[in-house]
């Protein structure tokens, strides 16, 4: 594994840990931003599948504020690990396996 420096690390584990949280948190939110009215489709011709939704009261002021945040936040820290200095170390297959193996360095990490 590469040598990576500990800001770029920490900057990887962040996004990480934020992409975890921001997930988490969506599953608890109604399933579409705006108040929206529920549906039911037909069945499925050779199965007993009926898709649908119930209605939607669309997000709260602070739901959205929430969604908000972490969209800022992910994108501040994929520019972060994306753009680092140390990249501009490496070129062709190198840099592709050093961003590969730098998604998993925390894995590595807590292994050890």
């Amino acid at each position: 594994m590469p040598n990576f420096p500990q800001d770029l690390r920490d900057a990887q584990l962040a996004l990480h840990q934020t992409r975890a949280a921001y997930e988490q948190y969506a599953t608890t939110l109604p399933w579409s931003a705006e108040p929206m009215p529920g549906w039911e489709s037909d069945k499925q011709l050779h199965s007993n599948y009926v898709s649908g939704k119930p209605d939607s009261s669309g997000y709260t002021e602070e739901q959205a504020a929430e969604v908000a945040r972490f969209q800022a936040e992910l994108l501040r820290l994929s520019a972060e690990v994306a753009t680092h200095s140390y990249w501009e170390s490496l070129s062709g297959p190198d840099l592709v396996d050093a961003r590969m193996a730098l998604k998993h360095a925390h894995e590595q990490l807590a292994e050890a």
